[in-house]
């Protein structure tokens, strides 16, 4: 005779659902956190972002896409809906959850609202991308032609390169002093760079700057990018590319400031680095200095059309 019995899901246990009952309580009061905390101000939605797309887990990845819009000021349900589909992101789409094309649209589209209302914008620039891509180069195009852009000025371990000049091109330093910067907080961004030496950004210019409403241009590697912009969530990042990876190449060789050795730690680097280019905003290939710096620029005027 066959078995007749049915098998039957256990419930669980009363202990279990009380803890998984107050678990989701305090998931949601902590959402409701986040979205008080940008809506009086006191947090950048920008920077919720960045949580979000860090830790999709966390509390702020959890978070719906219409939450999230709706708790920024004076974007209210129907405006939501209407972003939504324009961005082309479900109603149902959690932050955390999102695509690659999706997060960097949305967050381009909160960083355009900050801009427009009150935020610092597209006033802090950070110019980033792979060793011998052409930083420097660019970065001095802009401080020779575009003089009301503030360029700010690295502090670095390594020693000034044939024609560098202190206090232009960067702040020499001693190991101690750099020390010194780090430990009093003086550094907005620091790195150790290439196994080598390090860079930081002396945070004080940087801030005085942009409290004057002058833009401000970093010119830095990509860990220091990804410092400054878990330090202030609105920075717009911009990634400097080469045409090709032979030409990358021909200019690292072709500059002549190191040895072989050095040039195929940095071209080990640089691979590494390219990489990372889908955590920018921008990106600006550097096939003419010219071009390549006005483009640049063009990311620091004030846009039109801003939603």
């Amino acid at each position: 005779m066959a078995d007749s019995t049915k098998k039957t899901t256990a419930a669980p246990p009363e202990v279990d659902r009380v803890a998984a009952s107050r678990a989701a309580v305090a998931a949601r009061r902590a959402r409701a956190a986040v979205k008080a905390a940008v809506a009086d101000g006191s947090r950048s939605p920008l920077d919720v972002l960045r949580e979000a797309y860090e830790a999709p887990e966390g509390v702020e990845g959890r978070l719906r896409g219409t939450e999230f819009l709706t708790s920024i000021p004076a974007i209210g349900a129907t405006k939501t809906a209407r972003i939504m589909d324009e961005l082309e992101i479900s109603t149902s789409k959690r932050l955390g959850g999102l695509g690659r094309l999706q997060r960097r649209r949305l967050r381009q589209f909160v960083a355009d609202w900050v801009a427009s209302h009150g935020g610092t914008g597209d006033r802090l620039v950070v110019l980033a991308g792979p060793t011998a891509v052409g930083k420097g180069t660019v970065a001095s195009y802009i401080r020779r032609h575009h003089p009301d852009v503030r360029l700010s000025v690295s502090a670095t371990t390594r020693p000034p390169r044939p024609g560098e000049v202190e206090g232009e091109h960067y702040y020499f330093v001693s190991d101690a002093e750099f020390d010194r910067m780090v430990g009093a907080g003086e550094l907005l961004e620091w790195a150790t760079v290439h196994n080598a030496s390090r860079y930081g950004t002396p945070r004080r210019p940087v801030e005085e700057a942009i409290a004057s409403g002058d833009s401000v241009l970093l010119e830095i590697d990509i860990q220091g990018a990804r410092s400054v912009r878990r330090a202030m969530p609105e920075a717009t990042l911009v990634f400097l590319l080469p045409p090709s990876w032979e030409e990358l190449v021909r200019r690292l060789v072709g500059r002549g400031t190191e040895s072989p050795a050095e040039q195929q730690r940095r071209l080990e680097t640089a691979r590494v680095e390219l990489a990372a280019v889908e955590e920018f905003d921008h990106q600006v290939v550097n096939v003419d200095v010219g071009e390549a710096a006005q483009k640049v620029v063009d990311l620091m005027r004030p846009r039109k059309g801003r939603r």
